[in-house]
């Protein structure tokens, strides 16, 4: 089983490094690593072409999403998953995975726990995954796609690429997709990810927060007048989940202060509140995901 790591970049020279370091040295598995870089005017220039760890594609693209579509066409591998600069894959991530669908072979897509840190590395919470419900998902997203694995052919043969209208929310849109086409999906109780809280993330800036609320108004009228009743039935699917419960856990990821190795790092207070983020605690309009 071969994997497909594809990683979209402008302009994010030092997180890209980080982000590439945690797929090099990924064992027990066979992978490729495409970064689509749109053109970055940054330090990137200067070493991404020379990057022997990675296939890198220098070229102009329309966003992030057109970046990952890109990255999906010319993969290759049996398993494609995509990987933000300012994210990073755990060791033995890919070999849980591969474990996972050898094991799981009508299982089409896989969604994994991940952790949240802070720009230093330090443990913020982490964040278990659901599989997605057709209406629930418009309340809550339950997955972070750094953590996500889909089969090849859900994408190449199906078709179920990004829609590249969106900037910021291309995730829901591609995990709904699969939803309606009836992929199967199914959750990996592990971590494998490591998503930073930079503060920077495109995630929380104004055209993201503007798809969003266009999102809500999209939603089926029937869950924006009971989203509450979705926002519970998560939070319930959530408590019954084996595994959600963590007691203090190491983690070993890359670190703007240790570039070149993994350094091991302490949740000491394990917590699913993501502290700051609409995403993580009680929120005033459910819609906002």
């Amino acid at each position: 089983m071969k994997f497909s790591i594809i990683t979209p970049s402008f302009r994010n020279s030092a997180w890209l490094k980080l982000c590439i370091a945690s797929v090099a040295d990924q064992s027990g598995v066979t992978f490729e690593h495409i970064v689509q870089d749109s053109c970055s005017d940054d330090d990137t220039k200067n070493w991404l072409p020379h990057e022997s760890r990675v296939k890198a594609f220098i070229e102009k693209d329309s966003g992030m999403y057109d970046a990952v579509n890109r990255g999906f066409r010319r993969a290759q591998g049996d398993v494609l998953a995509y990987l933000n600069c300012d994210e990073q894959y755990l060791p033995g991530a890919l070999k849980s995975v591969s474990d996972f669908l050898d094991a799981n072979p009508n299982v089409d897509a896989v969604f994994a726990d991940a952790i949240v840190t802070d720009p230093q590395g330090n443990y913020i919470c982490h964040r278990p995954a659901l599989v997605p419900g057709g209406n629930s998902m418009w309340v809550r997203f339950p997955i972070l796609t750094c953590a996500t694995f889909v089969r090849r052919h859900v994408v190449q043969e199906k078709q179920v690429f990004f829609d590249t209208q969106w900037r910021d929310l291309g995730d829901f849109f591609w995990v709904h997709e699969m939803l309606t086409r009836g992929v199967r999906m199914e959750v990996l109780p592990q971590f494998t990810s490591v998503f930073v809280d930079t503060g920077d993330n495109m995630g929380q800036k104004p055209n993201a927060l503007r798809e969003r609320d266009l999102k809500w108004r999209m939603a089926p009228p029937m869950v924006r007048a009971t989203s509450y009743f979705f926002l519970f039935q998560h939070r319930l699917r959530l408590a019954l989940r084996p595994g959600v419960r963590k007691k203090p856990f190491d983690f070993a990821a890359y670190t703007p202060a240790s570039p070149d190795r993994r350094v091991t790092l302490r949740a000491d207070h394990p917590t699913t509140f993501w502290k700051g983020r609409l995403t993580a605690g009680a929120v005033m309009n459910p819609g906002r995901n």
